[in-house]
């Protein structure tokens, strides 16, 4: 299911624009200069009627010549061409900045998601902060680029065609400008309906690409478990709810644009028989007839676009509340005011390298107001919580635990009990609610987050890793990048994860894995994970159960390795399996949100017995599940082809 975006409170154009203006501003000289050549096109084409007006005044004179056709049509000429100029000219100096404001607020935008907390990305779709990336930020510099310029010409246009209609006979001009009444009155309707659906249809997209993102990630349990046939059915459901949308919006706006084309047609084709009626009686003349109607017809043709140009406006509107939607999300994990590094700190105390002191931790509960009112609206929720409910009860509730310095402690419970949370409050990928998280006597949130996260390195169950090469995936935490010392640092990581693969593949270290590293198997993705983990050459380790994916035989080489390379490393390993287990110096076990018991695997063992019923439930044969799966997927492939 698709996460939903935030319900939010309906805003008005002029309070949306003012959002942008501090990214516009640097680029509002350059918009006026578009503008101001534009309105000089503009007024250009309206003023070719009164070179009409003229001649055929001129002509029907008597005694007239064919001399001041000529010369009409040479001014007409003129003006035409330096009314292409100036359209060029618009163009020019309002594309390039239109697209320097479209990369400077996808920039910020993707900025503002790294710094955002874990708990936010577990709220939202992919495909929801996608659309929001691209496609948003795409219809917005289309509309500073085009729509804005041309919505302030077409109105110029219409107010100085008016203008002049009026100094050619103000009774045919009444006529015209009567058919504007029904127009204003029909657009609050129009902008209201169409505002509605436009949110409506960004959502919905957002929702849609998220959909397929999750679709192509999971294509191997989708084809695993046979339901690839249910999967394109939900699909065709969004993709059908997307396109009656986009059906509403055509609908809506084509009845707009038949509004403002019909109206101003039937005043032109009125004020054609009152025309008539007027030359006839000599109350106009015949050139001033002439040039009413092409006057007017230099008018209705902004009119008659004055539907899409609107269309453009909210659609844009809608792009820019959606943007900051999420830039007005709260940074609530941030760099202290006033920082204290932990080589600072004094030697010689006697103070573990990690402990947790009376650690409180709850989920945010649901924020008040945030009703989704369809699937395209979605939660202000921070997401599904990793161990609670999401009411905000406490996952943690009071957790003490000391680890000395080189020690490795392995961190047991059953599931739901809590240990994977705990872990994240290291890095401090989560908020502690009560109590502190300390490294070396330090409150983890008294350090720079940049020298918190060179400090701890983490390795998690689910391997995460980027479409790039297995060199960069694994030096991504190093504290070199290149040169022979991250050639070593690779090379000792890889050894240790028992990841020697990846230099037969085709291009060695060098071949990219594809998205997600999709194309190695669960064990691979989850050693090179491992090794990035142990290339970042951290002083505290925490590890989400890295091994879960491994075979038995490869799962003990990695264990003998990490036995040396952690010998100096303080290191807290989440166990699901008594052969991790047999890692660690000591074990902790978690009960119900707090430390119920730390000793020796024996200790443990011998005096309490719920870490034996948690030992006794450990799973004993780890499995590469996506191997598994290939295999299925294999399978199916070729019943398929019989």
């Amino acid at each position: 299911m698709p996460a939903k975006a935030p319900t939010t409170n309906q805003t008005s154009f002029r309070s949306s624009l003012a959002r942008l203006a501090p990214e516009a501003r640097p680029i509002v000289p350059r918009l006026i200069a578009g503008l101001g050549v534009g309105l000089s096109a503009s007024v250009l084409a309206v003023l070719v009627p009164q070179v009409f007006r003229a001649v055929i005044d001129a002509l029907l004179r008597p005694g007239a010549g064919p001399s001041a056709v000529v010369l009409a049509a040479a001014v007409v000429l003129v003006m035409g061409v330096f009314e292409a100029v100036l359209t060029f000219l618009r163009r020019l100096f309002v594309l390039d900045p239109a697209t320097n404001v479209e990369a400077s607020l996808r920039v910020k935008l993707y900025r503002h998601l790294q710094l955002l907390p874990v708990s936010f990305h577990d709220g939202w779709g992919s495909g929801q902060l996608l659309s929001r990336a691209m496609t948003d930020l795409n219809l917005l510099r289309r509309w500073l680029a085009f729509g804005a310029i041309y919505l302030v010409i077409s109105f110029a246009t219409v107010i100085v065609g008016i203008s002049m209609l009026f100094t050619i006979s103000w009774q045919l001009a009444l006529i015209f400008l009567a058919a504007a009444v029904p127009i204003s009155i029909y657009s609050f309707r129009f902008r209201r309906q169409y505002v509605a659906a436009s949110r409506r249809s960004q959502d919905q997209a957002g929702d849609l690409a998220t959909a397929v993102e999750e679709s192509v990630h999971g294509i191997r349990v989708l084809k695993a478990f046979g339901r690839s046939r249910e999967a394109l059915e939900n699909f065709a459901l969004q993709a059908e709810g997307l396109r009656e949308t986009e059906v509403t919006k055509a609908r809506h706006l084509a009845v707009f644009s038949m509004v403002v084309t019909l109206l101003p047609e039937l005043a032109l084709g009125t004020g054609l028989m009152v025309g008539l009626w007027l030359a006839a009686t000599g109350q106009i003349t015949v050139g001033a007839l002439a040039a009413f109607f092409a006057t007017a017809a230099a008018v209705a043709n902004p009119v008659e676009m004055s539907g899409a140009l609107v269309g453009m406006a909210l659609t844009a509107k809608t792009a820019i509340d959606r943007h900051y939607e999420v830039m007005d999300e709260p940074v609530a994990i941030t760099d202290p005011v006033e920082p204290t590094r932990v080589s600072s700190q004094p030697s010689g105390a006697q103070r573990a390298a990690l402990a947790f002191r009376d650690v409180l931790f709850a989920y945010e509960p649901p924020r008040p107001g945030g009703v989704p009112s369809d699937r395209a609206k979605a939660p202000q929720t921070p997401g599904p919580a990793l161990a609670s409910d999401g009411c905000g009860r406490p996952v943690l509730r009071g957790v003490n635990l000391e680890l000395a310095p080189g020690e490795t402690m392995a961190l047991v419970g059953v599931t739901g009990s809590g240990k994977s949370t705990l872990l994240q409050l290291v890095p401090r990928l989560y908020e502690v609610s009560g109590g502190a998280v300390e490294i070396d006597g330090v409150d983890v949130r008294r350090l720079p987050l940049a020298e918190l996260r060179s400090l701890v390195s983490v390795a998690f169950e689910d391997s995460t890793l980027f479409s790039n090469s297995i060199r960069d995936n694994v030096l991504l935490g190093a504290p070199v990048r290149e040169g022979p010392d991250a050639d070593a640092i690779l090379e000792e990581a890889l050894d240790v994860a028992q990841a020697q693969f990846a230099y037969s593949l085709p291009e060695g270290v060098d071949t990219r894995i594809g998205e997600e590293g999709l194309s190695l198997s669960g064990g691979q993705r989850q050693r090179i994970a491992l090794a990035r983990a142990i290339a970042a050459k951290p002083s505290v380790l925490v590890l989400d159960d890295p091994l879960s994916a491994l075979d038995v035989a490869t799962e003990e080489r990695v264990e003998a390795r990490l036995r040396e390379v952690l010998a100096e490393t303080t290191t807290l390993i989440v166990a699901h399996r008594p052969s991790t287990v047999a890692l660690a110096d000591r074990v902790a076990l978690l009960r119900d949100g707090v430390i119920d018991d730390v000793g020796t695997h024996s200790e443990l063992l011998a005096r309490n017995p719920h870490y034996r019923y948690v030992i006794a439930s450990l799973d004993t044969e780890p499995r590469d599940l996506d191997s598994e799966l290939d295999a299925d997927d294999s399978m199916d492939d070729l019943e398929e082809a019989r």
